[in-house]
């Protein structure tokens, strides 16, 4: 049901835009006040997250760790797995960060035949995962020509790298086909793998679909029904100067480009996607693990009231001789 309701909804997004534009005419809504408001939605939510996850407590260090911890001068301490320092949590956070490392140290555990268990290394999920953010992260970067007059000179050096390979005139850009390929891949190991599809809800499968239905319509407009690129970069370079004007004759495969893009970027800080801003405010990765080295004390540790032994034994001496008790102080 969660996948239905999902695709429900992505098609229902679809459908909205295309009647929007086609039959009732709201180009400047879908392109110039969806915008707007998705973009204060982004920054608003994102600003909420940050400040909601900087204001919860962490008075002591709880690194998650898989290595030696820095302890005696001949122990071998793991920089990575257990850091000790504050450059080894950064490059800890890194290692997370571009290259997904605990992803691809990552087991999955089988009951066979015997009964046996067995793991097993889960290579393909971390190469899908690696694929699908450093190509969505290529496209971002890519579609900076857009927004921009004169297009930077790393921008267009991106993407002749990315669109070397050419059929016919037309270059092929390496990361649409990758991007599908991952978020095809993402979707159908939740959709086939039984332990994963029970654990799966529409937060799970929305943005997948959202993805994909903007990776398909982005390339529909590049390989298959061109759009009118001047007047795109004219809507954008309006949109990003605050000076907003809709061209003529955008077609509305764009609007429902734009739109898919307008939803998931409103829904990101919302959705499980966030976990692109938390990753730098974990405790548990960006802590070093110092704990043998630096006595860490609890900043919001309240006073006390505590009745001493001293204070006790003044208070019950009588009776603890009486019951035989052997006291400190006589009399």
């Amino acid at each position: 049901m969660g996948v239905i309701f999902s695709l429900g909804i992505v098609l229902a997004l679809v459908l909205v835009v295309t009647v929007g534009v086609e039959v009732l005419k709201l180009d400047f809504f879908f392109g110039v006040v969806v915008p707007y408001v998705t973009l204060a939605t982004f920054l608003g939510g994102m600003v909420y997250r940050i400040m909601h996850w900087g204001r919860s407590p962490v008075p002591f260090r709880i690194p998650t760790t898989g290595g030696q911890q820095k302890s005696l001068p001949w122990i071998k301490p793991s920089f990575l797995d257990n850091p000790s320092t504050a450059l080894g949590a950064a490059a800890r956070v890194a290692s997370e960060v571009l290259l997904f490392r605990s992803l691809l140290r990552n087991t999955k555990a089988e009951l066979r035949e015997g009964p046996r268990l067995t793991y097993h290394w889960e290579k393909w999920l971390w190469l899908g995962g690696l694929l699908f953010h450093w190509s969505f992260f290529i496209i971002l970067f890519r579609h900076l020509r857009y927004f921009t007059e004169p297009v930077p000179g790393w921008v267009s050096f991106l993407e002749g790298i990315d669109g070397f390979f050419r059929v016919s005139l037309r270059a092929v850009y390496i990361t649409d086909v990758l991007f599908l390929v991952a978020v095809t891949y993402l979707l159908l190991r939740r959709l086939i793998i039984p332990q994963v599809r029970y654990i799966s809800l529409p937060a799970d499968y929305t943005p997948l679909f959202l993805l994909l239905g903007i990776g398909i319509s982005g390339v529909l407009m590049r390989y298959f029904w061109s759009v009118d690129v001047a007047a795109v970069k004219e809507l954008a370079l309006g949109l990003i100067t605050f000076r907003p004007r809709v061209p003529e004759g955008i077609g509305v495969l764009f609007y429902i480009h734009f739109f898919l893009v307008c939803a998931l970027a409103a829904y990101f800080p919302f959705s499980k996607m966030v976990h692109m801003a938390g990753i730098f405010l974990s405790p548990t990765r960006n802590l070093p693990n110092n704990s043998r080295a630096v006595r860490h004390i609890n900043p919001w540790n309240y006073p006390v009231k505590v009745h001493t032994y001293e204070e006790y034994e003044e208070e019950f001496r009588e009776k603890m001789k009486m019951a035989g008790i052997p006291v400190e102080k006589e009399g």
